[in-house]
């Protein structure tokens, strides 16, 4: 990679130093630029003169900073190979999340889209990734759904989940019960909807799943989990101690672990979580939750850590914000909600029945912002073919698809043989995909990838807006360029996670 070279250069003329190569924000400036000569604390025109890199045509000096113009030939398309920054790592990614008894609703759905891209983002840069899906079927939301079923036998079981947190605090005696009699499994009747009630909602994500493109590794189940990390505290008294008749944990802040029924939390299911994980045996561990969860793994990976001494630094928590609708919260927890189910179903329709384009629509509006950020989600704005949504670059890999065809419908082989003298802006572009994805993977954050995709598909479009490839002066090159440009666009969708159709 051209900026691996910029990068060695300037190694070797100021070694020690800290620095960075980075793409200017504007293509006046080169396309590279350092801050190499201003951390170096050296003048700039003297680092300048000492750099002669293979690709580079010119080397400007701009204040304390250096710009790097590229060469033609550097410029041309070429197969980008992606850093490999996690050689030989095993890492499990867990996300999506969903609780068996209850929606499958919008935080699931945007835990999906951004651990499934973060995991295929590690896969392009070396990593082994696991994809492990972690469920609540027991606890107090079955008891809620369990106790509505038995109220309302024809409801739904999300409906029946309703029901019972609606009138939990009335019912709470009642509720509670059928929490402990799930847990020592005693009572015939509450085992039978148990089991039928986990089996249909478990088969019912795993026709979400397919339609979202995840399969996962690994499934980890709260039932399992618990009475491994009722064990663990109990095996840890100097750590995890009583107060007020329940088990706490003083960490950052204090939480319960065991409850005053005796019954593990949250917070000790994922000690019992993190024993499962540990003995699978990967050099990393990443859990993507919404950010209402930080101050809950801060202080668990402090248990998990002191508990388990040899993951310390090991563990990752890679938050993402809420969507909203009209400035109003999602929450499974009342009643006439847009679920993540129901949010899928709606766009489908109003994308003319077209499940790729709604389901890259609804990732592109997950993956375009930062990790932990708010989005506000606006239907029409995401299914719009102007710019700056997933149909939009699905509409550009569409187009540059049917370019390619036309060509070979016109005997257009692509080759450089007659490309132009001066880079396009469009050939500016595509050399730093690599780049791009590489800065996403190490930051495990997606949106660098989307960002990057938004300003290639603009590129393209006013380039072919412009160029008139078959029967054009460059015909040739144009149709290498476009090919460039559509296994770009398919292989960024693709770490996205969002369909790459052939025809809209």
């Amino acid at each position: 990679m051209i900026r691996e070279r910029i990068e060695q250069a300037i190694l070797k003329a100021l070694p020690g130093v800290s620095f960075v190569v980075e793409r200017p924000r504007s293509l006046q400036h080169g396309d590279y630029s350092t801050n190499a000569a201003l951390v170096g604390k050296v003048d700039a025109s003297e680092l300048a003169a000492k750099l002669n890199i293979e690709g580079v045509e010119r080397v400007e000096v701009v204040g304390k900073f250096i710009n790097f113009h590229l060469s033609r030939e550097t410029l041309i398309p070429t197969e980008q190979k992606v850093p490999q920054l996690y050689a030989d790592k095993k890492i499990m990614v867990e996300y999506t999340d969903p609780n068996p008894f209850k929606e499958f609703h919008i935080g699931h759905l945007m835990s999906n889209a951004i651990g499934e891209s973060i995991a295929r983002l590690l896969e392009v840069a070396g990593a082994k990734v696991s994809r492990a899906n972690y469920q609540g079927d027991v606890g107090p939301h079955v008891a809620k759904a369990i106790w509505g079923k038995m109220q309302k036998p024809a409801a739904s079981w999300g409906e029946a989940y309703t029901y019972g947190a609606g009138e939990y605090e009335n019912k709470k005696a009642d509720i509670d019960a059928i929490n402990k009699k799930i847990y020592e499994k005693t009572d015939a009747e509450i085992n039978v909807l148990y089991d039928a009630g986990r089996k249909e909602s478990l088969e019912r994500f795993e026709e979400i799943y397919k339609t979202l493109g995840t399969k996962f590794d690994h499934y980890f189940f709260e039932s399992i989990s618990g009475p491994k990390g009722l064990a663990i505290v109990q095996a840890h008294p100097e750590l995890f101690v009583l107060s007020e008749g329940a088990t706490v944990f003083h960490g950052a802040h204090t939480r319960v672990f065991v409850n005053s029924q005796g019954l593990p939390t949250y917070e000790a299911k994922e000690l019992g979580l993190a024993e499962i994980k540990r003995d699978l045996g990967c050099d990393e561990y990443v859990y993507v939750t919404a950010s209402e969860q930080n101050g809950f793994f801060e202080v668990v990976f402090e248990a998990i850590q002191k508990v388990f001494t040899d993951l310390a630094g090991k563990l990752a928590h890679r938050s993402h914000g809420m969507m909203r609708f009209a400035d109003s919260k999602m929450s499974s927890r009342t009643g006439n909600v847009i679920t993540g189910e129901s949010l899928l179903t709606d766009l489908t329709k109003a994308a003319r029945n077209r499940e790729d384009v709604a389901v890259g629509a609804i990732k592109y509006s997950v993956l375009k912002s930062g990790s932990g950020k708010d989005i506000i989600f606006d239907p029409e704005k995401s299914l719009s073919l102007e710019g700056d949504s997933g149909p939009y670059l699905q509409y550009a890999l569409v187009r540059a698809r049917a370019l390619l065809r036309k060509a070979k419908e016109a005997g257009i082989e692509a080759d450089t043989t007659d490309a132009p003298t001066e880079a396009s802006v469009l050939e500016k572009v595509l050399v730093h995909y690599a780049d791009a994805v590489a800065r996403a993977a190490k930051e495990m954050e997606p949106h660098y990838v989307t960002t990057y995709l938004t300003e290639l598909a603009s590129a393209f479009n006013s380039w072919y807006a412009q160029e008139k490839v078959i029967g054009g002066p460059h015909q040739h090159y144009g149709v290498f360029v476009t090919s460039a440009v559509e296994k770009t666009l398919a292989q960024g969708l693709h770490l996205l996670g969002i369909p790459t159709p052939e025809e809209m």
